[in-house]
């Protein structure tokens, strides 16, 4: 259980710093973002996660605001993951968490 809980918590905050660079990029490449090779890669790497919160969310939500919806969630995910692994942990045993 506590692997299970470590892999997601990594995947978790893998998505999140591909949203957060995505930004960033974005921010220093401007208009010409989408020429840009490396945002495109950080653009397919964000994908899976910003499709599932256009999925999740109502059609009143902007296009332009998924990706602060998507990074919301995550970060509300990795909370309740790190919550749980603490509490794996002191279950465990601190031998169990090195």
């Amino acid at each position: 259980m506590l692997m299970t809980v470590v892999i997601l918590k990594s995947l978790i905050e893998l998505s999140l710093m591909f949203i957060v660079g995505r930004f960033l990029l974005g921010l220093l490449a401007g208009a010409k973002r989408h020429t840009n090779v490396f945002w495109q890669m950080l653009d397919v790497a964000a994908k899976p996660c910003l499709w599932v919160t256009r999925k999740v969310s109502p059609r009143q939500v902007l296009d332009q605001h998924i990706p602060l919806a998507t990074a919301s969630w995550l970060l509300m995910a990795w909370v309740l993951v790190v919550k749980l692994k603490i509490d794996l942990c002191l279950e465990l045993g601190a031998q169990a968490c090195q």
